[in-house]
This record gives structure tokens, sequence and C-alpha cells, in this order.
């Protein structure tokens, strides 16, 4: 998860006689795809003629970094395949099956096609939507606060965790998933965040800063280069800008969520996670643009502070991390 993007994660398995002899994932973008592993992976390549092919995607049928997939199983006479939904990709879009039925093998689609689709949700939003899939995350106090009164930070401007080291090494797990973390100003100034994996053994996603008037400096870890990073901001002055981020000029007059997610479409971003403040987290509530929604809630009390985002979504499952409650929000 978060290697193959933006291609999908796809995964396929080969059967004969009903046993399996051969399976595959799609490798980091760039590699190999699913089928091609699997049948690569089949020991005796003569039993492909009579064996069934089971893959959660249809198999591409273009040149892309990779060779066609549809043409590999077409080459090796698999006599069945089997596949979970068909790929809205306009490149693919239905060609790759009739690739494989032109080659005469049969085909059947829509296995655990539900199941598929929930797999690949940010494959399937990115191209249906034509926007990332969403997710926001934060972590709230037990009385519903994300801070505590500013004065409390004036002594410590390092940022007030209120959840234990077990629920952040997640976070840093879920930032290795997704493909991009979402940040407003007032967040970096106030916390100076890296939005890095450190506690995870994974890649970093690509950051995005909200930054209106350009008033993150070079002392801040979002803009040391050292991780691919977009800063979206209204100053067109390239004089400003810092060699090695990428700017992108947005209207801040408008509606800055639907902004924020073309911006990602261009660069080919299929999901990001919004991490914060309470602000952007608002923005994406307000102008109903989210998928998913993390909620942690600690055992700290601030009795004031910044109000938690107010959200409207279907409470999916919570679970216990020793003193946090996790909450995932589904937006039906």
């Amino acid at each position: 998860m978060g290697t193959t993007a933006p291609n999908p994660m796809v995964g396929c398995v080969i059967v004969h006689n009903k046993k399996i002899i051969g399976e595959g994932f799609t490798d980091p973008y760039g590699g190999p795809h699913a089928e091609v592993n699997a049948i690569n992976s089949v020991k005796d390549k003569g039993l492909l003629k009579e064996s069934l092919l089971y893959v959660t995607l249809e198999p591409c049928s273009h040149y892309g970094k990779t060779p066609p997939c549809a043409d590999l199983i077409a080459k090796h006479q698999l006599k069945e395949v089997f596949i979970g939904l068909q790929d809205p990709h306009d490149k693919v879009a239905g060609k790759g099956i009739k690739k494989l039925k032109d080659a005469g093998c049969k085909v059947t689609i829509g296995v655990l096609e539900d199941e598929c689709r929930k797999h690949h949700k940010r494959f399937l939003t990115f191209q249906e939507k034509k926007r990332p899939y969403i997710i926001l995350k934060w972590a709230e106090s037990d009385d519903g606060f994300l801070a505590p009164q500013p004065f409390l930070r004036k002594n410590n401007p390092e940022p007030f965790w209120i959840t234990n080291p077990y629920s952040k090494q997640l976070v840093h797990q879920w930032r290795s998933q997704e493909q991009a973390i979402l940040v407003g100003t007032k967040t970096v100034l106030e916390d100076n965040p890296k939005l890095t994996t450190r506690n995870w053994a994974g890649k970093n996603p690509i950051r995005v800063v909200l930054d209106k008037g350009l008033k993150i400096d070079a002392s801040y870890h979002v803009l040391d280069t050292s991780v691919q990073t977009i800063i979206l901001t209204e100053i067109e002055d390239a004089l400003k800008y810092i060699e090695g981020v990428a700017y992108v000029v947005i209207d801040f007059s408008k509606p800055l969520a639907i902004q924020i997610c073309d911006v990602l479409l261009q660069h080919n971003i299929t999901s990001v996670i919004v991490e914060g403040g309470a602000k952007m987290l608002q923005t994406f509530i307000d102008e109903n643009l989210w998928d998913e929604a993390r909620v942690f809630k600690g055992s700290v009390c601030f009795g004031n502070g910044l109000p938690a985002p107010k959200l409207q979504g279907t409470l999916h499952h919570q679970e216990k991390i020793l003193t946090d409650t996790l909450s995932f929000y589904t937006n039906d």
C-alpha cells in the first residue's frame, strides 16, 4: 500500500486444477504489474494453457511504464480469466477484456466486485471523480478540543500531544500508505512538523502546504527539500520561491478544497491525508470533499481551547489504542 500509486494496487492468483500455482501483486510504480508477477511465478509455464487467472482489476491493454498485461495473458493462452471489476481508466475501460476475448479467453467480470471496489477506492475515486481519495485525520481532547488555549504554548512551542506514542506511530504508518499529506500555514508555523514517516519504515508522502502569503520561511522543516513539496500560494513572485520546492498559485477568494483537489489531480496524486489544522479540515468538510475521517480522542481534558471540526458522517467502527479511542467515519 502506498508504493504503486498512481497505479492501482492489483492482486492476481493463477489456479490449475484447483491448486494455486502462481500469485503476484503490483510492484512499486514503474515495475511489473500483478499479472506479470503472477505469471512469472509459475514454475511450469506449460500449465498456463489449462489454468484460470483471478485478478482484482481488468488487465491493462496499453503500453505505459510496462507492456500490456492483456497481451501477456493472451500469449500464454490462459483459458479463463475472472476479473473483480472493469478498469475505468480511459486507456483501458474494457479494451483489456476485449483483447482477452479476441484471443479466445473466456472472461468473467464482477467477481467480488464490492470488495474489489473497496480495495481499489483510491484509484477509482481518482478515475471516476477526478480527484484524490481524501482522508481527514485529527486528534482531539476528551472534551473536544484540538489544542489548549494559546497562552499555554508560549513557553513550550512544541506540538501539544493529545495521543499516546502508539497512536503517533500508527499515523506515520498511514502517511506511508498515502501519496500526499496536506496542512495549512498555522499548523506549520505553530508546530514546525516534518510530515514524514520517521516512526515507520515506509516512503514519505508528498508534502502539500497551504501558504497564502508565503509566511513560512526556509527555517521550517517543510521547506528543507528532503521530500517532494508543493506550496499553494497567492504570491506569483518567483524571487520569493525556494529552489527545489514546487509552487502553485490558487485563488484564495474562491472555495479552496476544490482548487486543492484540482492541483493534486494535475500532479497525478491519487490520495491525500489532511492532517490540519482546524480551518483546513473544516474547509474540506464544508465543501463536502472527503471520503473518510480518522479521529483520535485522547484522555487529556483542556477545558477550553481550539474546538475540533464538526463532522457529519457515518461512524464505521472504533478501536482502542491504550488510552486513546480511534473512530473511523465514512462520507456516505
